[in-house]
C-alpha cells in the first residue's frame, strides 16, 4: 500500500505573516502556498532547482504596489521576491528562495494599438506570439524574435533584453521599448521617458526612491562614459544587465530609465506595463536553405550569406537535424529540406532575404542563388533550396525553433544541457572559436549539438552531461571556467543572449572591480537590501550578499536520491527538461488543454512531471519501491486489510491529514488524458502513462468513488444496456434521472444510447453475420475483399449511425464489410488507472486480434483514439505480448485503396470542413493530408480546421466536477471555428468531439466516412 508522504518544508513564519497581511491590505490576485504550486515555479528551462516561500500572481499595477508597500513593514524587510515571466530562462534567473511574483497568469492583456504612430502597450505577462497575433491585422508585428515565441511573455524578454534570429537587422528587445512602466521594491511606480539634462536636473531635487534610483544612475552613466565606452565589447549583444552603454544617448543629452531595466533580470524593479515600437511585417520574404557536408564548413560559408545582405543566417547541426527527423516536426519540413542524394548532409545554413521592395529581395535570392550554383562541391556546399511560401518558411522555423527541446530527446541520461551555450563573438572569429569549443568538449569525451545564429557570432553549444552522477556535475563548472576563458580570449562575451541568471559570478571578471562596483551603486539604489532577485546580476554596494554560482542547486541533486531502477521506469517524467512548450499560447494547437484553460503550471505536463519527479523522491526517502509495489498490485488482489485500511485512509479521522500525494492527484485529475504531450512535446513527457501509474498506486491507500468504476467497466455494461435502449434512455431522460447521477455518481450530461442500435439498423445485412471459421476456410483471394470492422464502445453504442454508414460505404467500395463481435478496449480503464483490470482486458482483446490477423483481412476502426489505444497503450502494457496485429483508422485503409478505384469529377458543392480528433493528429501528423486526398478523389473539397483539444476526451467531459474545465478548453478554439462556419459542412473523426458539440452547440457532426456516402452515393 502507497505510504502517507509527509515531510518538514514548512514556509517561514515571517513570509506567512506577510502573505495574510498582503491579502488583508486588498490583494486582488491570487496567493498560492501549496508544496504543488512551489514546486511547479522551483524550476525553468535550466538545470536548476530552487524552492519559493511561495507564489503570488498580481492582477494588476495596484498589486504590484501592494507586494512592494506591504513587503516595506519593518516585520517583513527580509522577504524578497523574484518577477516571473514564462518561465524559460535557461539560466534560473527567475528562480529564487524567496517569493515568486508571476505577471503571467493574469497580467496579459494587451492595452492600447496605435498603428499610426507605430507603437503598443501591454501588460508584461502578454506572450510574444500573442502580441503577434493581435498586430498582424494591422500589418506590423513586434520584430525582436526567439524559440520560445509561443510561450515567452514581453517581461522575460524586456528582463532578459531577449533577442534572436534576425537581430542584426531588428535588434534586441531594449532597441523597440519605448516606455515601461516599472514598480520598485518600496512599491513606488516609475515611469520611464527619456530625459533631457533639464529633466535629470529636476528629479535630483526630488524626493523618494525612483529619485533616488534615477540620480545615482545618471551618475555613474555619465562619470564612467569612457570605461564603459572601452570596455564593452563591439557586439550585437552587450555585457551588462544594466545597459549602461546606451542609457544615455551619443550626444549624452538624453538619459533613458528604460534602458537600465532591460536585461536586469528583476533585480531593479517589477515591470508592469511596456510601450514597444512595432515593426511593419515585410511584403516580400524568402529563405535559402543551404546544405553543407560538415558543420565547420556552414559556420565558416556565414559570413558570404551576411555580406548578400541577408537579414538573418541560422545554423544548425547534423545532430540537431537528425533528432529533428525523428519527431513529429520533421513531417511538416521533409520536403522543403530535402537529403543530397549520395551525400551526408552534416549542416544547413537557413538564410533569410526580408523588405518592402519585392524586386529587390528577389534579386538578393537570385544573386546568392547564382552563387552558390557555382559553389556546390567547394566549401562544403553540398546544396540548396530556396522557400518563398510564407507558410513554408514558417514551417522551417518551427522546425529551427523546437531544435532546444529536441537536444533534450537525446536518448541515455547524459543530456545536452544549457549552461554555456549562448556564447557571443566577433562573426568573423566564430569559426574559429567554435574549433576550440569543440576541440574543449571533444578531449572530455562529450557529444554536443551546435545550432544558433552565425550572423551575430551567437552559437547555441550543448554538452551532454548527466546531472545526476557528481563527478559530470563538477565537470560542469570546469567546462563553463574554461568557455568564459575562451570567449574572453576572442573578444567576446559569456552571455550572449539568455541572460546571467546563475552565472553571475562571472560578472566581476568581465567587468573589471572599478565598473562591477558601479554596478553594485546602481542595484543599492534602486534595491538597497537586496530583496529583489537577490544574487543575480550584481549585489549592493556594502552588502556582504553572495552572487548566485554556476554550481548552484540543481534538479539533479533532488533526482539523483531516487533509485536508478525507478528513475529508468519512469522515463517519461524524469526526462522533462523544462524547455516549456507545453505553456504554448496557441489556443488551435492541442498542447495540454488543461494548462491553457487553468493558467495553471502544475496544470501542464512539466508540472505534473515535476510533482511526479519529487513524489518518487519522496518515496525513495521513505524506502519505498514504487516499482515493486505497482507490480504487487498487477499481481494480487487486495486483502481484506487493505480494503478496511482503504476505508479509513478515505473516512476516518486521518483523512484531513496532510498527505503530499493528495497534492499529486489533484494535477493528475486535472489531466484529460489526449496524449498530446506524448508526441508534441520534444521530449515525449507522456503525462497519460505515468498518470495511469500514478492513480493507480494511489488508490491502493485510498477508496475510489463510484464514478471511477462506472468509466472503468463502461464496456462490460454497455452491450447489456443496449439490448433495451429505449427503455435505458426513458430511464436516464427525466430531469430527476439526471439530477439524481449527477448528485451521486457525478456525471452530467450522459449520452442516450443509439436507437436503432447497430444490429437494428444493420439487420439483414451479411455485414453482421462474423463466423471466424468460415473466413478462414476462405481462399487468399477471396479474403482480400473483406474488411473486418473493429467495433469500439462508443461509437457502436451511442453512435452507432456511424459504424452503419462506414459498412454501407465499405460495400459501395466495392469490398465486403464484416463486423467483428465488440470486445473491450480498455481505454477507459487505462485513464482511471485500473491497471490490473486493464492488462486482462488488453490481453484478451489482443490475442483476440492477433487471431483475426492472420486471415490477411484489413482490421478498421472508426474512432481514433480507440484504434490508436491498440498501438500505445497496448504495446506499454504488453510488450511483446501484444503481438503483431494492427488495426487501421478509416483513413488508413482508404488511402492505399484510391489507387484502385476511379476518382470521382469535382463538384461545385462548398467545402467540408475537418475538425480531427486531438490524438489523431498528434500521433498522425498526415491524417489531415491524407483525408484531405481522400476527399479530392472522390471530387469534393475539404480543409482541415486548426483547432486543439476538444474538452471532453473520453468521459472527462460528463465528470461534474470537470464540466467547467470542459467547457472552457471547448472555448478556446472548437466555439469560435464553429461559430464562423456553416454546422451541415462539419466534420469530426472522435465520438468524444461530436459528442462534445452535440451538447454545447446543438450541431450533429458527421464522421468523414459519413460524408463519403454520400459523395458515392450521388455520383
Amino acid at each position: 500500500m502507497l505510504p502517507a508522504l509527509t515531510f518538514e518544508n514548512s514556509i517561514d513564519e515571517i513570509v506567512l505573516s506577510y502573505l495574510d497581511a498582503l491579502e488583508n491590505a486588498g490583494f486582488s490576485g491570487d496567493v498560492e502556498r501549496t508544496y504543488a504550486s512551489r514546486l511547479a515555479v522551483a524550476t525553468d528551462n535550466s538545470i536548476y532547482q530552487q524552492l519559493p516561500q511561495a507564489v503570488v500572481f498580481p492582477k494588476s499595477v495596484d498589486d504590484l504596489v501592494l507586494v512592494g508597500k506591504v513587503g516595506q513593514q519593518p516585520a517583513f524587510q527580509q522577504v524578497s521576491f523574484s518577477p516571473r515571466g514564462g518561465g524559460t530562462g535557461t539560466n534560473g534567473q527567475s528562480l529564487t528562495p524567496g517569493i515568486v511574483v508571476d505577471l503571467s497568469r493574469h497580467m496579459n492583456q494587451i492595452l492600447e494599438i496605435n498603428p499610426q504612430e507605430g507603437w503598443v502597450r501591454v501588460q508584461t505577462g502578454v506572450v510574444k506570439d500573442q502580441l503577434n497575433d493581435a498586430l498582424r491585422p494591422h500589418g506590423f508585428f513586434f520584430s525582436p524574435d526567439l524559440s520560445t515565441s509561443n510561450r515567452a511573455t514581453i517581461g522575460g524578454m524586456v528582463n532578459t533584453d531577449a533577442s534572436g534570429q534576425g537581430s542584426l537587422q531588428y535588434g534586441k528587445t531594449s532597441d523597440h521599448v519605448l516606455a515601461l512602466k516599472a514598480v520598485l521594491v518600496d512599491g513606488s511606480v516609475l515611469d520611464t521617458e527619456p530625459l533631457t539634462q533639464d529633466g535629470l536636473a529636476r528629479i535630483g531635487q526630488q524626493q523618494g526612491q525612483v529619485a533616488e534610483a534615477i540620480r545615482v544612475a545618471a551618475n555613474v552613466c555619465r562619470e564612467k562614459r569612457q570605461q564603459i565606452l572601452d570596455k564593452f565589447p563591439p557586439l550585437n549583444r552587450f555585457l551588462t544587465g544594466y545597459d549602461l552603454k546606451n542609457v544615455f544617448n551619443d550626444a549624452m543629452t538624453h538619459f533613458d530609465p528604460a534602458r537600465l531595466l532591460c536585461g536586469a533580470e528583476g533585480s531593479l524593479a517589477f515591470i508592469a506595463e511596456a510601450k514597444l515600437n512595432i515593426t511593419p511585417i515585410p511584403k516580400a520574404r524568402a529563405l535559402v536553405n543551404i546544405k553543407y557536408d560538415s558543420f565547420d564548413a556552414a559556420l565558416r560559408n556565414a559570413p558570404v550569406m551576411v555580406e548578400a545582405k541577408a537579414l538573418s543566417v541560422e545554423t544548425v547541426d547534423s545532430k540537431v537535424l537528425n533528432l529533428a527527423r525523428q519527431d513529429i516536426v520533421w513531417h511538416t519540413v521533409s520536403d522543403l529540406i530535402t537529403d543530397v542524394p549520395g551525400q551526408d548532409m552534416q549542416g544547413i545554413n537557413i538564410v533569410e532575404f526580408a523588405g518592402n521592395d519585392v524586386e529587390l529581395v528577389q534579386q538578393q535570392v537570385q544573386q546568392l542563388s547564382e552563387r552558390l550554383e557555382n559553389l556546390i562541391g567547394q566549401q562544403g556546399i553540398i546544396g540548396f533550396q530556396v522557400c518563398e511560401d510564407l507558410d513554408s518558411i514558417n514551417k522551417i522555423y518551427n522546425m529551427r525553433k523546437k531544435a532546444v527541446g529536441l537536444l533534450g530527446a537525446a536518448k541515455g541520461w547524459q543530456k545536452p544541457i544549457p549552461f554555456a551555450e549562448d556564447t557571443c563573438v566577433p562573426p568573423e572569429n566564430l569559426a574559429d572559436f567554435i574549433v576550440e569549443f569543440r576541440r574543449l568538449l571533444d578531449e572530455k569525451q562529450l557529444h554536443y549539438g551546435m545550432f544558433g545564429h552565425v550572423d551575430a557570432g551567437v552559437l547555441h553549444v550543448r554538452p551532454a552531461l548527466d546531472m545526476c552522477d557528481p563527478a559530470q556535475e563538477k565537470m560542469m563548472k570546469e567546462i563553463s571556467d574554461q568557455v568564459v576563458a575562451l570567449v574572453a580570449k576572442y573578444g567576446g562575451l559569456m552571455w550572449g543572449e539568455h541572460g546571467k541568471g546563475y552565472r553571475s559570478e562571472y560578472g566581476p571578471e568581465f567587468f573589471g572591480e572599478e565598473l562591477f562596483t558601479e554596478l553594485r551603486r546602481i542595484k543599492a539604489a534602486f534595491d538597497p537590501h537586496n530583496r529583489l532577485n537577490p544574487g543575480k546580476i550584481c549585489t549592493p554596494l556594502d552588502s556582504d550578499a553572495e552572487l548566485v554560482k554556476v554550481d548552484g542547486l540543481k534538479r539533479g541533486y533532488f533526482d539523483r536520491q531516487i533509485p536508478v531502477k525507478v528513475r529508468d521506469s519512469f522515463k517519461q517524467a524524469m526526462e522533462c527538461n523544462g524547455n516549456g512548450l507545453c505553456f504554448n499560447y496557441d489556443t488551435s494547437s492541442p498542447m495540454c488543454p488543461s494548462m491553457k484553460v487553468s493558467a495553471d503550471r502544475r496544470h501542464s505536463p512539466k508540472g505534473r512531471a515535476g510533482l511526479v519527479r519529487e513524489w518518487l523522491r519522496l518515496l525513495a526517502d521513505q524506502g519505498v519501491d514504487p516499482v515493486r509495489l505497482e507490480q504487487d498490485l498487477m499481481e494480487k488482489s487486495p486483502t481484506v486489510k487493505q480494503i478496511i485500511d482503504r476505508f479509513r485512509n478515505t473516512f476516518g479521522p486521518q483523512r484531513k491529514a496532510y498527505d503530499y500525494s493528495h497534492e499529486v492527484m489533484e494535477a493528475m485529475n486535472g489531466c484529460l488524458a489526449c496524449k498530446a504531450c506524448a508526441s508534441q512535446c520534444p521530449i515525449k513527457v507522456d503525462v497519460p502513462s505515468f498518470r495511469s501509474r500514478f492513480i493507480n498506486m494511489y488508490y491502493s491507500r485510498y477508496q475510489r468513488p463510484a464514478k471511477d468504476y462506472l468509466v472503468g467497466y463502461v464496456e462490460s455494461y454497455l452491450p447489456v444496456m443496449a439490448k433495451a435502449p429505449s427503455l435505458v434512455n426513458a430511464v436516464m431522460r427525466p430531469g430527476w434521472s439526471k439530477s439524481l447521477t449527477a448528485k451521486v455518481l457525478g456525471y452530467v450530461d450522459m449520452p442516450e444510447l443509439s436507437v436503432p442500435t447497430l444490429m437494428q439498423g444493420l439487420a439483414g445485412s451479411h455485414a453482421t453475420r462474423f463466423d471466424l471459421q468460415w473466413l478462414q476456410a476462405l481462399s487468399q483471394e477471396e479474403r482480400q475483399q473483406y474488411v473486418l470492422i473493429v467495433q469500439d464502445p462508443f461509437t457502436s453504442y451511442y453512435d452507432a449511425e456511424v459504424v452503419r454508414d462506414f459498412v454501407h460505404l465499405i460495400e459501395k467500395l466495392g469490398k465486403k464489410p464484416m463486423l467483428v463481435p465488440f470486445k473491450p478496449n480498455g481505454k477507459a480503464q487505462h485513464v482511471k488507472g485500473f491497471l490490473r483490470q486493464f492488462a486482462k482486458t488488453a490481453k484478451n482483446t489482443a490475442d483476440f486480434l492477433n487471431q483475426l490477423d492472420e486471415l490477411g483481412m484489413p482490421m478498421v476502426g472508426v474512432d481514433p483514439a480507440l484504434v490508436l489505444c491498440y498501438r500505445d497503450e497496448y504495446n506499454e502494457m504488453l510488450g511483446d505480448q501484444r503481438g503483431d496485429f494492427k488495426v487501421m483508422t478509416a483513413h488508413e485503409w482508404l488511402t492505399p485503396l484510391l489507387s484502385d478505384l476511379a476518382p470521382l469529377a469535382p463538384r461545385n458543392d462548398s467545402e467540408w470542413y475537418l475538425f480531427a480528433h486531438c490524438t489523431e493528429k498528434t500521433k498522425m501528423p498526415n491524417a489531415e493530408k491524407e483525408w484531405a486526398a481522400i476527399f479530392r478523389h472522390f471530387g469534393a473539397s475539404m480543409k482541415a480546421v486548426s483547432v486543439g483539444c476538444c474538452g471532453m476526451a473520453g468521459t472527462f467531459g460528463h465528470e461534474k466536477d470537470k464540466l467547467e474545465t470542459s467547457k472552457g478548453v471547448f472555448n478556446l478554439s472548437w466555439q469560435p471555428n464553429l461559430a464562423q462556419l456553416d454546422g451541415d459542412r462539419c466534420m469530426a473523426t472522435g465520438y468524444s468531439c461530436r459528442s462534445q458539440v452535440k451538447r454545447f452547440e446543438h450541431i450533429k457532426m458527421k464522421h468523414p466516412v459519413q460524408v463519403l456516402l454520400r459523395l458515392v452515393s450521388t455520383a
